[in-house]
């Protein structure tokens, strides 16, 4: 039986967002097969047993599984029933919530997978204060994740946040989710319109070599990114470094 969330909270949350429920199930299958839960060829369950599962109407699940069939991530197959493609979503930034790809140095897309190794609260720095428009010294959130392409480390970041604008953010950094922004536009509404990024380039650092395990001395790329919420204003502040010997950091914004 193919892994599918149990989002019956969540559509409650997405709900009172105004938003349809045929978009919760679409955005939470959808979640399921970028990361792998739901492989190409798993059969779905039953309409009925995926309303039970969501806790939604029949019709809506119905609603979600055409729209997805139509954007070609399920097949309906007779006698087999609803069906995994396999295909990817390429152009992500307007419902997938991932701007940024790597790819091989063969051009494939690679998978990545992150994993979360610190949560810190604490006060902002006045350069911190000034990129979110906040008042330094006001609280933030901040966590460092690792991405990893079939378990090598090829990329190290922390992004930080202004707590106001996330209450009830998880507490422990391994509950905080792998799509992040899908989380704030699921859980608070905030929808990633625009980024802004400085890209360059700098010598590998101690961190560098501790989280990307490189052979110093070595190059990494740098990015200091923006993101703006739906009213351009400034949510979320992120520093990635990555090491690009056998991967390319691509930008497609559609």
């Amino acid at each position: 039986m193919p892994e599918l969330p149990n989002n019956s909270s969540s559509a409650i949350k997405l709900n009172e967002l105004s938003l349809p429920l045929y978009e919760v199930v679409k955005r939470q299958i959808t979640e399921a097969i970028m990361l792998g839960k739901l492989e190409p060829g798993a059969v779905l369950p039953s309409e009925v047993a995926l309303s039970q599962t969501y806790g939604v109407a029949v019709g809506t699940i119905r609603r979600a599984l055409m729209d997805l069939t139509n954007e070609g991530l399920l097949a309906r197959r007779r006698k087999t029933g609803t069906v995994v493609t396999g295909r990817k979503p390429q152009h992500s930034l307007r419902l997938f919530f991932q701007y940024f790809r790597l790819h091989g140095l063969d051009g494939s897309l690679s998978k990545s997978v992150t994993t979360v190794t610190s949560l810190i609260r604490g006060p902002a720095s006045e350069a911190d204060a000034a990129k979110l428009q906040i008042e330094a010294g006001a609280p933030i959130i901040s966590f460092h994740r690792v991405r990893t392409v079939d378990d090598r480390p090829i990329m190290h970041e922390t992004l930080a946040i202004s707590a106001e604008r996330v209450p009830n953010f998880p507490e422990k950094a391994e509950d905080i989710p792998a799509l992040f922004y899908l989380h704030l536009l699921d859980n608070y509404g905030i929808r990633i319109s625009a980024i802004r990024e400085q890209i360059g380039a700098d010598l590998a650092n101690d961190l560098d070599n501790r989280w990307l395990e490189l052979a110093l001395p070595a190059a990494v790329l740098t990015i200091d990114e923006v993101a703006y919420d739906q009213l351009a204003v400034p949510v979320l502040i992120a520093s990635h470094r990555a090491t690009t010997a056998n991967h390319r950091y691509v930008n497609e914004v559609q």
